[in-house]
């Protein structure tokens, strides 16, 4: 039996609606049109993406990327997925927050825990924000979707920056997926400026191999995880970064796979490009950080390449 939807706890709401909602129920303030502007985008994203992938043959993949702090971008692709479980008959999230190596525990706790917390506490690892997570833990709790763990360990990882790829991938996946020559020369490319960027441009450019095969491992991976699960609608909770369409995890998809695969952003600050990396951009309003860049000596432009 389907149990009742939980809505996002009060904390999340709270932190997903700024201030300026009270401004959104006044439809001439700039809060209001703006607000109503982003709901007719994402309700034009779902009828797209219906239509595009409902007709598959085969159950639909969705890549729904975040950016990680983001309140709003968790609470509007919360929706999303709450929508797309109600109208799947089986389905499954795959979560890059929880590491391949905590499955077991992960199935433990769906099996025992009463609630998001427990589970989070017997699978969840360190440097996640959570509760931006537990709605989505909720859901799988009373409609009984397994959740699969999507990424590989902080441990394997490094153990691809230093040895390659082979220390996180076995050599029948390296073969699966076009790997036993090494990462392709556009996809490397692009994994060494993201690594570059996201690194303050202060990376030794001679490291940037090891971590952007560590990127490509995490990708395939989730690719691989996905791959696994033919018979259910998926969807796939990860970074923006990981769900992009040109070097992420839809690069490693097969054609087939592809073809019934839907890939969504949610961007704090949307750019021309996007629309080639995304099937649909969701534009969210930015969070107020510190830049993590402000107390290095950081290049004022670079990329990584000499």
């Amino acid at each position: 039996m389907r149990h009742p939807i939980p809505k996002p706890p009060a904390a999340l709401a709270a932190r997903a609606a700024p201030s300026r909602i009270d401004l959104a129920a006044v439809p001439g303030t700039p809060a209001g049109r703006g607000v109503a502007a982003r709901r007719a985008r994402w309700l034009a994203g779902c009828v797209g993406l219906c239509l595009t992938v409902c007709a598959a043959a085969e159950p639909a993949i969705y890549l729904l990327g975040e950016v990680h702090d983001n309140p709003e971008g968790h609470a509007v692709r919360f929706e999303q997925i709450a929508q797309i479980i109600r109208g799947a008959s089986q389905s499954v999230i795959a979560m890059e927050q929880f590491d391949r190596d905590k499955q077991s525990l992960l199935d433990a706790a769906l099996r025992e825990c009463p609630d998001a917390a427990c589970v989070i506490a017997r699978a969840g690892g360190t440097g996640w924000d959570w509760p931006f997570y537990a709605p989505v833990i909720e859901l799988a709790l009373r409609q009984g979707v397994p959740l699969v763990a999507a990424n590989v360990s902080p441990q394997d990882a490094r153990q691809v920056v230093r040895n390659g790829l082979g220390a996180a991938l076995n050599g029948a996946l390296l073969v699966e997926f076009g790997l036993a020559a090494g990462v392709p020369p556009t996809v490397d490319a692009v994994q060494r400026e993201a690594v570059f960027q996201g690194h303050c441009r202060m990376v030794p450019k001679s490291a940037l191999g090891g971590m952007a095969q560590a990127q490509v491992a995490r990708d395939v991976w989730m690719a691989h995880v996905l791959r696994t699960h033919p018979q259910s609608t998926v969807l796939l909770l990860a970074g923006n970064g990981h769900v992009r369409k040109d070097a992420g995890v839809y690069h490693w998809l097969a054609p087939n796979e592809r073809q019934r695969t839907q890939v969504h952003a949610y961007l704090e600050m949307p750019q021309d490009g996007d629309a080639a990396l995304y099937d649909h951009v969701h534009a969210v309003a930015p969070v107020l950080r510190d830049d993590p860049c402000s107390a290095l000596s950081v290049p004022a432009r670079g990329t990584a390449t000499p």
